[in-house]
């Protein structure tokens, strides 16, 4: 198939990068790249493991955050504001 295909400027620069690499076209440079991400698509991988975050007890508060203005005082002193 013979088609006008468009490439932003940083896609061309890597193509071109690839295409002196390989020593080859830009024809087989670009339909290389277009199957293995056409592949990656197809067959996306498998399901991942749950992210998990570790806790850490930090005890009480040091300071009384419900009153937000008095908590920045004390965080950054008078001048705050």
């Amino acid at each position: 198939m013979r088609t006008t295909l468009t490439l932003d400027d940083d896609v061309a620069a890597l193509v071109v990068r690839e295409v002196k690499r390989r020593k080859t076209s830009l024809k087989a440079v670009v339909n290389d790249g277009l199957r293995q991400g056409l592949a990656e698509h197809r067959d996306p991988p498998g399901p991942r493991r749950p992210f998990r975050t570790r806790t850490v007890n930090l005890g009480a508060p040091r300071i009384d955050i419900d009153n937000v203005w008095e908590a920045l005082a004390l965080a950054e002193g008078e001048s705050y504001r």
